[in-house]
């Protein structure tokens, strides 16, 4: 155990500064059909300049700026119309002194003019005179040919996921494959002689399905990693490591769960010593105190409290940041949150982070307490709030971030 005292709790933060396996996935070349969510392995960097050619941001007319100076509905200028712009074709008119183009959104500008002057400034009084009534600035209503990305300049950064905007510019610039770091493997591995497949039609006094591995891969899954469901190993000596060994080789993150709670945390322990090195066994958080970090032949594994709700609690604040960082993502994504005043008092522990389930209604976040045991506090929770390590508690009407679950 690497000389470090047994359930020595460290806080989450240290954690998360402290546990950084090297570990990463490796890299393999997707289509942008695949690429939603993938973690880029270098930066993209755009092939040519984009759009590519100057382009009007509205419907109006291509102009000299300085035709239309002093413009107003006073006193209009009066230009010449000498040709029209086709969407998908290269202009066939330049600009001249005095001369418009008329323009449709996103068309090519002609040679000569250095603004688009708005539609909705402009009328015709006569068949082929445009009046303006208001003046636009050199580069109004243009889109330079460069303006989107420079030839050479970064398009989707490395370590970053990538979100739909990013496809979208990505297939703008050309781009159709992208070199990703692969979708993390996770082993959930189930232990104790109580726990039976989910499908067991009756239960057995004592029994209970396996519930965790279910939630665990779905929250694997929401992370960008592929879940592999590694079976439920009996309480027998030996049997756990025999099992872990198997694995290792086949998984990038390894998750223990029903494993560290207070009757069998020394046989996880000890199976895991076994293998490799234990970092950690102790957090200082509720629920989940009794979590377990490690590195096996170099691969990271977690060692879950037995409860469900612990379990589920402690793989979203440590496992996840982990897995998105083996998968070349060092900040994971933001999850989304709202801001709602708490309902009632809320006690804790100095020293201690907690996070609370809440419920949030009208902009007010109530807490749902309940046993460990117990899934449902989970599914009846909007989101969590954190209670952190310094505080003895909350008063009601604090207001506080609420990260809500998708």
């Amino acid at each position: 155990m690497s000389g470090r005292e047994f359930f020595t709790a460290r806080t989450l933060a240290e954690v998360r500064a402290g546990f950084r396996p090297a570990h990463r996935t490796p890299v393999e070349r997707v289509p942008l059909s695949e690429a939603l969510r993938r973690v880029p392995a270098a930066d993209i960097t755009a092939p040519a300049a984009l759009p590519g050619f100057a382009r009007s941001t509205v419907d109006g007319f291509a102009v000299r700026a300085m035709d239309t100076y002093g413009a107003s509905e006073g006193l209009p200028s009066y230009l010449d119309l000498i040709g029209a712009v086709r969407m998908g074709a290269a202009p066939t008119v330049a600009v001249r002194a005095g001369g418009c183009v008329a323009m449709p959104t996103g068309g090519v500008i002609p040679d000569g003019a250095d603004a688009v002057v708005m539609v909705e400034y402009t009328a015709e009084t006569m068949p082929g005179t445009i009046e303006v009534t208001r003046p636009v600035a050199p580069g109004g209503g243009i889109v330079r040919a460069d303006e989107d990305a420079v030839a050479g300049g970064l398009l989707a950064p490395a370590g970053r996921p990538l979100r739909a905007p990013d496809l979208g510019f990505l297939a703008a610039a050309g781009v159709t494959t992208v070199a990703v770091h692969r979708r993390p493997r996770v082993a959930i591995v189930s232990t104790g002689d109580e726990v039976v497949p989910s499908g067991t039609v009756e239960l057995a006094a004592g029994q209970v399905r396996d519930a965790t591995a279910s939630a665990l891969a779905g929250l694997v899954a929401d992370a960008g990693g592929e879940p592999m469901i590694a079976g439920i190993v009996p309480d027998e000596p030996g049997a756990l490591k025999e099992r872990l060994t198997e694995i290792l080789t086949e998984s990038d993150l390894v998750v223990v769960s029903a494993g560290s709670s207070v009757g069998a945390r020394d046989e996880t322990a000890g199976a895991v010593a076994a293998i490799g090195d234990i970092w950690c066994h102790g957090i200082a958080i509720k629920p989940g105190k009794p979590t377990l970090l490690a590195e096996c032949s170099g691969i990271p594994l977690i060692g879950l409290p037995g409860n469900p709700l612990s379990a589920l609690v402690v793989f979203g604040q440590v496992g996840t940041p982990l897995l998105w960082r083996i998968a070349g993502c060092e900040a994971p994504p933001p999850q989304p949150s709202t801001r709602a005043r708490l309902s009632r008092d809320l006690a804790s522990a100095a020293g201690r982070l907690d996070v609370v389930q809440v419920a949030v209604r009208g902009g007010v976040a109530e807490p749902i307490f309940g046993p460990s045991a117990l899934l449902s506090v989970l599914t009846r929770a909007d989101g969590y709030m954190i209670v952190p390590e310094p505080a003895t508690g909350l008063d009601a009407g604090t207001e506080i971030e609420v990260i809500l679950y998708r």
